[in-house]
């Protein structure tokens, strides 16, 4: 999994819903989507529920278990008993009293599947994932919605912490148009926290103010009980109800604007800039990279993943140097740290020239390009700037074959 800042972003199609809107303010009224929402919204917030052996005294009614565990989950001001029951050597089952009535047997069943995943201590855990369906307030009549789940291995060492432990996030969230000024956008909100609360809760107002069919953390997504700035304008949500409609109109007050990052697909043209190297030496991407192509990386030292691409990263580049390949790291490396990225480039062979400015997240170059989780990779042609590949074609296995069709493309030498 990457090292992430915040969340990572999936373009999806969109189901829109109808608006009714004025120049200078709007009321807002969004459709539910009831599941399978966080893949729309490209990201989720894990919220963790620790069980316990105690029973609770609300709990009336419940199966046979023979190792049981519970707790409470805190949704729409309302208090839910879970259960979960891990005999040894059988398979593990959850129940949620979903209908509030203290009885876990007349409730509808919860999906508990199992997968077997692996860690340096062990190569033998089980992580159990699911759907919890709960109330959720839209007016007059509650819906039924979903918040997905999951456990990690009780004997996984290595989140020994979380060993009665069950994370769950919201799967729903309200989708529709919202239109500001002379411009309408596709938005969302987002109950973040899964708080079942639309009124009150941690809302999340994102807009897709680039029309690129995502929402970038740092630009696009909004605090719906904070002004922000669109198109050089304040606005600012009020009267939020819990049936996702609300009011948005110009705010009196200000606040600086966050531009959206450039359009770094495939086939587009990157942005180019000048930097200085560790070395001293100045670079301009990727006019510097004449008849080459050029692996933009963005890594860190601190980085687990990033740090488990490197034996690859060298291998490869290693290999493919002579034929065409060129490097350049971006360090997201936290200030005061130049001595320990040189030192670590140097003991794992990473010849190739790295940018360090000590600004961690806040990285000049890692700004200009949007960059909110890492690894990140762009493969680009120094002679046109067209990227050619990103993201997971670049790690792993996958980097060698991307390497070979890229050079083949530009009919370098194989």
């Amino acid at each position: 999994m990457a090292a992430s800042k915040m969340f990572r972003l999936i373009a999806l199609s969109f189901i829109l819903a109808p608006l009714a809107v004025a120049a200078d303010n709007a009321t807002v009224s969004m459709k539910l989507i009831p599941s399978g929402a966080m893949p729309k919204l490209g990201g989720y917030r894990p919220q963790q529920l620790q069980l316990s052996p105690d029973k609770p005294e609300a709990l009336k009614k419940a199966p046979e278990m023979e190792s049981p565990l519970y707790g409470q989950i805190r949704f729409g001001g309302v208090s839910y008993l879970v259960a979960l029951d891990e005999p040894e050597g059988k398979d593990a089952k959850l129940y949620v009293d979903s209908n509030n009535n203290g009885d876990l047997t007349d409730d509808a069943p919860v999906t508990w599947n199992k997968r077997p995943y692996k860690t340096p201590q062990s190569d033998s855990l089980t992580q159990y994932s699911g759907t919890i369906q709960l109330p959720l307030k839209t007016g007059d009549k509650p819906t039924m919605v979903s918040l997905g789940a999951y456990r990690f291995d009780k004997k996984d060492t290595m989140r020994g912490q979380f060993s009665k432990a069950i994370f769950y996030y919201m799967d729903y969230a309200y989708d529709g148009q919202i239109t500001l000024g002379d411009k309408t956008y596709h938005a969302m909100l987002s109950d973040d926290l899964a708080t079942g609360d639309f009124k009150s809760g941690s809302i999340r107002l994102l807009i897709d103010r680039n029309g690129d069919g995502k929402f970038d953390s740092r630009s696009e997504s909004f605090d719906a009980a904070k002004p922000f700035n669109i198109g050089g304008t304040t606005w600012a949500v009020s009267d939020m109800t819990s049936g996702g409609s609300f009011a948005i109109a110009k705010s009196d007050k200000t606040v600086d604007e966050i531009m959206p990052p450039p359009d770094h697909s495939v086939g587009k043209i990157i942005t180019a800039f000048k930097a200085t190297t560790t070395d001293g030496k100045e670079v301009s991407f990727p006019s510097d990279y004449k008849g080459k192509l050029v692996m933009l990386d963005f890594w860190a030292t601190w980085c687990g993943p990033c740090m488990g691409e490197v034996p690859n990263l060298v291998k490869t580049y290693n290999e493919y140097h002579d034929k065409g390949i060129e490097i350049l790291g971006i360090s997201l490396d936290q200030p005061n740290s130049a001595d320990k990225v040189k030192s670590v480039t140097g003991e794992k062979g990473m010849t190739w020239p790295q940018v360090y400015d000590g600004q961690f997240w806040q990285a000049r170059i890692a700004v200009m390009y949007g960059i909110n989780s890492i690894p990140a990779a762009y493969l680009v042609d120094g002679d046109t700037g067209e990227i050619l590949a990103s993201g997971n074609s670049l790690r792993g296995e996958e980097l060698e074959g991307t390497y070979k069709k890229a050079l083949e493309k530009k009919n370098l030498k194989k």
